[in-house]
Parts: structure tokens; sequence; C-alpha cells
């Protein structure tokens, strides 16, 4: 099981209960509300893996676009 708390503690930015978390090529995103539902997107907003919906989807994409800049290096 997926500790939200430890999620959320290493998150690089959190967003409407959305951890955003950087890795060297990717962004790892979690639903801190329902654990089950995490996408891994690059760092241009492609899906690269997903257990999310596509509107759900579409809302932590407009999320990144709004606020990648908080995270560039």
């Amino acid at each position: 099981m997926i500790d939200v708390m430890e999620v959320a503690d290493k998150a690089d930015m959190i967003i409407n209960g959305y951890a955003f978390t950087k890795e060297s090529d990717f962004i790892k995103v979690l639903n801190l509300n329902n654990p089950e539902k995490a996408v891994m997107i690059d760092k241009t907003g492609d899906v690269l893996e997903t257990s999310m919906d596509d509107i759900e989807i579409q809302i932590v994409k407009r999320y990144w676009d709004k606020n990648k800049e908080l995270l560039e290096d």
C-alpha cells in the first residue's frame, strides 16, 4: 500500500490534492485523495503511463502547464 504521507513529504509540488514529484526525465503525479490514481508524464506533459481516466489526466496536465516553471532547474 502506498504511504500517502511519505509521497506528500517527498513531493516537489502539491496542487489541489495532486502530488507532483520530479524524477530525472519525467514527473510522477499521485492523487493523494485516491492513491490508486497516478500518472507519469514527461516534461512536455505527454503521458507515459497512467491509471487515471482521461478527464483526470486533463486536469493534471492543466495543473502541470500552469505551474511547471516552479520545478524548472
